[in-house]
């Protein structure tokens, strides 16, 4: 399920209103509930909506593919260095800049008269959403200087998000029936509420902070190449010259990340920090998990609609159960780290996404829909008991002044996780007259890759029990 996108302190605080904070600390919090609800809400919303943008756009699936994947590819690329940028202006001025980026980009979006529009302020969305995220903690961490009042603020912040992941599904299936636009235009309300609130704020410190511009431009053309070779290989296959020229564009400048982050004074991802066997064995789980959920939540949005022929709506209200309980997760995966270790719960979760995942790819095509939704769920919630745990595993192994860069790379992997499901599933379910043997496939593969990641995980020395 969709989890906190930067670590947060993981223990089990009673959710209240801190009683005491800075001068603004109050408006604050609430700007920063309401836009990291914004960004959790978008995040799920779209998917519900695609059949709708397709026949609106007379789109094919590559393009669909497009539409999702160019939010994540974004969020995941500028996540790497949203943290500097955002000690560089400030944070108030970094959340400010970045929600009111997401929010001018979610016009656009339902405004565009093409798919090529859509993509592009997609895209834009994405890089104000990997802004909004660790500028939101570190406004929190700044706002209220006293332990336990921030415990409480992060505590509710990882509510918002949770609430937010529960509600996306839904509210896209109910304004697509009015229209699939408005899925965007409702960002726009929200978002102006929250910088008004924010306005009422201190403006934040700024720091001088170096910024790796070789690393970021190298991570952009990257993971864009690699994207853009796996969608359209789907639909031209891999032997076209526009897909080889991505793919070489992809290693070229892979290679030339690696270098800059070896030899740069500054760099976005310490090499030293990957060498950790935590660190880079977090960074693959993360990887797997994310095929394996938001692989899933694509798939079904269209399998619903498509072979089973339900409306956005109760497509939407389908995917409730599963998000409603992945948002009670937390705590439980909390309680079991504290008791047995982070590293328990990390493999708890993923033997049960796995085996929600095998047991779908039992399901025939004409089984009824409630035994999909029933299935749903413990992929939805052994991803969230996974994430939330490897998240604690991972911050006991690295220095303190590194949870943020460590942070960084894991939430832009997961997202990377999930672009690459999305583009590798969206051909393999391009064939309509084929699209449940694609479907079944698909799963196949997202379960395999999140198994063969539980023997890496037995290979993780147990975080140390509080």
């Amino acid at each position: 399920m969709s989890t906190p996108a930067s670590p947060a302190p993981f223990q089990a605080t009673a959710v209240g209103l801190p009683p005491h904070s800075r001068s603004g600390g109050r408006p604050a919090l609430a700007a920063v509930l309401l836009g990291f609800f914004t960004i959790m809400v978008d995040a799920m919303i779209v998917n519900v909506a695609l059949p709708s943008i397709g026949r609106g756009f007379d789109s094919g699936m590559t393009g669909l593919q497009w539409v999702v994947d160019g939010y994540t590819l974004a969020f995941a690329a500028f996540l790497l260095s949203a943290g500097a940028i955002s000690d560089r202006v400030g944070a108030r001025q970094a959340f400010a800049g970045g929600l009111g980026l997401f929010v001018v980009a979610s016009a656009v979006c339902g405004m565009a008269p093409n798919l090529g529009v859509l993509v592009a302020a997609r895209l834009v969305q994405g890089v104000g959403a990997a802004m909004v995220v660790p500028s939101s903690l570190a406004l929190l961490r700044e706002v209220f200087p006293d332990p336990a009042a921030r415990a409480r603020a992060i505590a509710l912040w990882g509510v918002s998000g949770s609430v937010g992941s529960a509600a996306g599904p839904v509210a896209g299936g109910l304004l697509t029936v009015i229209d699939w636009r408005m899925i965007f235009f409702v960002n726009l309300p929200v978002g102006a509420v929250a910088l008004a609130l924010l306005k009422r704020a201190q403006p934040s410190p700024r720091r001088s902070v170096p910024f790796d511009w070789t690393g970021q431009v190298a991570a952009v053309a990257a993971l864009g190449g690699l994207t853009y070779a796996a969608i359209e290989a789907g639909a031209d296959g891999f032997g076209t010259a526009r897909v080889l020229v991505a793919c070489a564009v992809a290693v070229v400048a892979g290679v030339g990340y690696v270098i800059a982050q070896a030899r740069g004074r500054h760099p976005m991802t310490p090499l030293p920090l990957l060498r950790s066997r935590t660190m880079s064995l977090s960074v693959a789980i993360g990887f797997a998990l994310n095929i394996g959920f938001y692989g899933m939540i694509f798939l079904l949005g269209l399998y619903l609609q498509q072979v089973h022929g339900l409306s956005a709506l109760a497509t939407g209200v389908a995917f409730l159960p599963m998000t409603v309980l992945t948002s009670f997760i937390s705590p439980v995966a909390a309680r079991l780290s504290t008791r047995f270790g982070a590293r328990m719960p990390v493999i708890s979760g993923q033997l049960l996404m796995v085996a929600g995942l095998l047991a779908m790819v039992a399901v025939p095509a004409g089984a009824p829909v409630w035994l999909s939704v029933v299935l749903m769920m413990p992929v939805g919630a052994g991803g969230a008991m996974a994430v939330t745990a490897l998240v604690a595993l991972l911050l006991d192994s690295v220095p303190a002044e590194r949870a943020g860069v460590a942070g960084g790379v894991l939430n832009a992997a997961r997202q990377l996780g999930g672009a690459l499901a999305v583009a590798a599933f969206g051909a393999l379910v391009a064939d309509r007259a084929g699209f449940v043997d694609g479907l079944h496939t698909s799963l196949l593969i997202a379960a395999a890759t999140v198994g063969v990641t539980v023997l890496a995980t037995l290979s993780l020395r147990p975080a140390p029990r509080t």
